[in-house]
């Protein structure tokens, strides 16, 4: 491995680099669902899976507000806790993917008690929140920059669901929808830490192995609904 800093420049290109060639899109499962190719059966498996991913976003985010070294980063992440948590007299993400489910037709209680969250989700999703339990706060905040590749992402979702799933509410596509500009904030906000941290090409090359990590739990999200679904008959 060469030794010399890279640029912010080159090393914003790398960090994309990585979503170019691993982010989930890519992934035959989520492939088939931009075509409108899932059954009911299979995009409620998505919907109710994702949402174990979901859940845990603030309890990762609270992980890494917990090392941040200033109280002035401190009150820029914490925003990222309330968007997905809520609080009172405002709906967070959270509640956002519950409505999805039910727009969907999976009634709260099974959303809520998990009864539909395979084990290897659970397991990728875990890892997840270890990881940003124990690597140092810069490290936990590069993983978390799949970010730079949602926005796209969520605006083709968005169009997705209305045209090609109509028996979907669209009332349920509100947390999508929050998305589209919470998303390039937070990435703004999480690549200028990244940046600003990583201070030599090893710390560069360890935000880059976090973020190959990030897409591979996301990846092997949909590796564990594709084996349980494969054709969309697997009522679970």
């Amino acid at each position: 491995m060469e030794s010399h800093l890279l640029s912010n420049e080159r090393f914003v290109s790398r960090l994309r680099q990585v979503g170019e060639e691993r982010y989930h899109d890519k992934h035959p499962y989520h492939i088939a669902m931009h075509e409108g190719k899932l059954s009911p059966v299979q995009l409620r498996a998505w919907i109710a899976n994702r949402f174990y991913y979901q859940k845990n976003i603030p309890v990762k985010d609270a992980l890494i507000l917990s090392k941040l070294p200033s109280r002035e980063e401190r009150r820029e992440w914490i925003q990222r806790i309330i968007d997905h948590d809520g609080r009172d007299g405002e709906e967070g993400g959270i509640e956002a993917w519950v409505r999805l489910g039910a727009a969907a037709g999976i009634p709260r209680e099974e959303m809520l008690d998990e009864r539909h969250v395979l084990p290897a989700v659970r397991f990728a999703v875990d890892a997840y929140v270890n990881f940003c339990r124990l690597q140092p706060w810069p490290i936990a905040v590069a993983s978390s920059l799949t970010e730079l590749f949602a926005p796209t992402l969520v605006s083709k979702r968005i169009g997705v669901f209305l045209q090609l799933y109509s028996w979907i509410l669209p009332e349920g596509l509100a947390y999508f929808q929050a998305r589209l500009h919470q998303a390039p904030r937070d990435a703004e906000h999480g690549l200028s830490l990244v940046l600003r941290e990583c201070r030599n090409r090893e710390d560069q090359e360890q935000a880059l192995s976090a973020l190959r990590f990030k897409c591979d739990v996301l990846w092997a999200l949909l590796d564990a609904l594709s084996l349980a679904y494969p054709d969309g008959d697997n009522e679970r």
